[in-house]
């Protein structure tokens, strides 16, 4: 319920009272469960980015071609953002609402997921197979997915899996030798 609430009005215009009452839970109960509404955020964005960074090392971890490794990415990372469209709105949104140590551990989180697609990367342009690979492409390439949230609905017609077969072709018809 907190997600929902979190994704529609925001992490602050939302009290704990809110996440109680759709929950079926006192206030007061409900903090016997949570510690505090940030903790709730944490939860929520912790669990977020684990899955897609398990995602992006089940891919790294493979051997193979990394034009084939890239295209997996980009298929893995936009299949964990439709499932998760809501907590990646409220990442974008709320993720400074965060304390200090919980930024910290996030963003520790977001650079291994980087990482991999960085090495997949540095792999593909060893292997002269990409024409490319910086951090300004890894970057690029992350928002670009991750832009997904903000206007993907899956009841429009098209499937998280259309999408990624358009994202590989564009990328990769970029970036390939």
């Amino acid at each position: 319920m907190a997600i929902e609430l979190f994704a529609t009005v925001g992490y602050h215009a939302t009290s704990v009272a809110e996440i109680g009452s759709r929950t079926d839970l006192q206030p007061g109960a409900l903090y016997y469960h949570i510690k505090s509404k940030e903790e709730v955020l944490w939860e929520i964005l912790r669990r977020y980015v684990e899955k897609a960074l398990a995602g992006a090392q089940q891919v790294t971890a493979k051997d193979g071609d990394p034009v084939e490794k890239l295209g997996q990415l980009i298929d893995v990372h936009i299949d964990i953002i439709a499932k998760h469209r809501r907590e990646v709105l409220i990442q974008v949104r709320d993720a400074d609402a965060l304390t200090d140590e919980h930024q910290a551990q996030l963003q520790d989180l977001r650079q291994q997921v980087q990482d991999c697609w960085e090495s997949v990367l540095d792999e593909g342009y060893r292997a002269g197979r990409f024409t490319r690979s910086n951090r300004i492409v890894a970057n690029g390439l992350l928002g670009m997915v991750n832009s997904i949230s903000q206007w993907y609905r899956p009841r429009r017609g098209v499937t998280a899996h259309e999408i990624a077969q358009e994202f590989r072709a564009m990328v990769l018809d970029g970036l390939v030798r």
